[in-house]
């Protein structure tokens, strides 16, 4: 039986831990609290190198924890105007794992990256379907096309902006996507991945491979 919380803290680890603890005092701007696995990691890294972190939670989660490097915001991340009152201009590193729906991510990432310093961080959890397809562990319709969709609204985000920021992918558990901002530069509005696999070049190609095999 796959312990899902011991895996969600590996895969923390592995995605971006090794970058974060290198940063001196750290600004950390989180997006959703819950069970607190990331929220901990947070908050023991900024009590170390003398940063702050800033959670944002639509569930009140003030009470979770108690130290002096942590400030909780009791809202919805998309209330822009309440949350950026209570929040500094600019993160060394931001977190998004609240509403798994490929719509809310993408709105959230547009708004809140220009939060981000240059050569900062932009994680985004649930990006990887593979733990729910049908017949596997944890088999959940829901979950398995909210992850898919938010895993190719990413690559068209990436597709318009290769200048501005590298992506990279954890597939572990419910998968992770890692954002390095590379420039200053706006956004550019995502564009769509124009694909060949429904061509009759690919269909031609497909039906040679058959005979050959």
């Amino acid at each position: 039986m796959i312990n899902l919380e011991n895996l969600y803290f590996e895969k923390l680890k592995e995605t971006f831990y090794q970058d974060l603890i290198k940063i001196k005092k750290p600004t950390i701007l989180e997006f959703g609290v819950r069970q607190g696995v990331s929220t901990k990691m947070f908050i023991e890294v900024c009590e170390r190198n003398g940063g702050k972190l800033y959670s944002v939670d639509i569930d009140d989660y003030s009470k979770k924890f108690s130290s002096p490097v942590w400030k909780f915001i009791h809202s919805r991340d998309d209330n822009y105007d309440y949350v950026t009152e209570k929040i500094p201009t600019k993160f060394d590193f931001i977190y998004l794992d609240s509403f798994h729906d490929a719509r809310h991510v993408k709105k959230i990432f547009y708004y809140y990256y220009s939060f981000l310093k240059k050569e900062g961080y932009f994680i985004i959890d649930d990006t990887s379907w593979l733990l729910y397809s049908k017949g596997n562990i944890r088999d959940h319709f829901n979950s398995e096309i909210n992850n898919q969709e938010t895993f190719l609204e990413i690559l068209k985000i990436f597709n318009a902006n290769m200048e501005n920021f590298d992506l990279n992918f954890n597939f572990k558990g419910s998968g992770m996507a890692k954002i390095y901002k590379k420039s200053e530069n706006t956004l550019e509005k995502e564009k769509n991945i124009i694909s060949r696999k429904y061509t009759l070049k690919n269909f031609i190609r497909r039906i040679w491979r058959n005979l050959k095999n």
